[in-house]
């Protein structure tokens, strides 16, 4: 099946809500028309979709461009790096979604080994984790597994800021996302970042507790229709002072 008929398949397979969670909030957001939606609690009041300004785009062109020349020395001992401490390819590739629910093909530098990794991305990691190089630790620690990803954004699968992008039929809970979380695809209206509201806020890692599993949905929809050229600035510097400069990232 092709990766335009997965997107569409999981797109239209409507799950029942999941009865016993009582924490779904309602967060839908009102479509006004292509590209655009109103933002809740006020009437007649529409903004345009992050992914359809032209100036986050042409941001996201040179920002990544530019940071991919500045990493490039960085980028090339990451690779010789993981070359030499295991067996396997030096980056990792999996499916995710992306902008209205279609899938691309995600970089990121490998960090497992490969006889232990899970392709699907099912399977979350937890602290610790024994598939994890010792050099992949090191890139988990300092988020510099995700460099890759500037590709990804040139590319314009991605953008540097908007939601972080989802693996198919991923699980928080226990259960499919889409189930705890009814309006789930709806982050979906603007393009996966590399950082986000949520992450920036501290809702990464584990989706193993429901609460913040929705959280997080909540998060990236509060990026969406605050979303601002200011804002994605503002998130960028917290991301690079978090992940970077303090060692935090998992």
């Amino acid at each position: 099946m092709s990766s335009t008929a997965t997107a569409h398949s999981i797109e239209n397979n409507v799950t029942p809500i999941w009865k016993s969670q009582q924490l779904i909030s309602t967060r839908p957001v009102g479509y006004v028309r292509r590209g655009a939606y109103q933002v809740r609690g006020r009437s007649g009041f529409t903004r345009g979709e992050p992914a359809s300004s032209h100036a986050k785009r042409a941001f996201d062109v040179v920002a990544a461009s530019m940071a991919l020349i500045f990493f490039a020395p960085l980028f090339f001992g990451i690779m010789i790096a993981i070359k030499a401490t295991s067996r396997g390819p030096v980056f990792f590739r999996q499916y995710r979604h992306g902008y209205r629910n279609r899938l691309f093909k995600i970089y990121k530098f490998r960090t497992m080994r490969v006889a232990d990794g899970d392709p699907a991305g099912i399977r979350q990691t937890v602290r610790d984790d024994p598939r994890i190089t010792v050099v992949g630790r090191m890139l988990r620690r300092t988020s510099l597994d995700e460099i890759p990803q500037l590709i990804n954004v040139i590319k314009g699968d991605m953008s540097l800021v908007g939601p972080r992008p989802h693996v198919p039929g991923m699980l928080a809970a226990d259960v499919r996302y889409e189930e705890l979380v009814p309006y789930y695809f709806q982050r979906h209206i603007a393009r996966p970042g590399i950082t986000g509201l949520a992450q920036v806020s501290g809702c990464r890692g584990s989706t193993a507790q429901p609460d913040l599993a929705i959280k997080r949905i909540d998060y990236d929809l509060d990026y969406i229709e605050k979303w601002s050229f200011q804002m994605d600035v503002e998130l960028l510097l917290r991301t690079v002072r978090r992940e970077f400069l303090s060692g935090s990232g998992s």
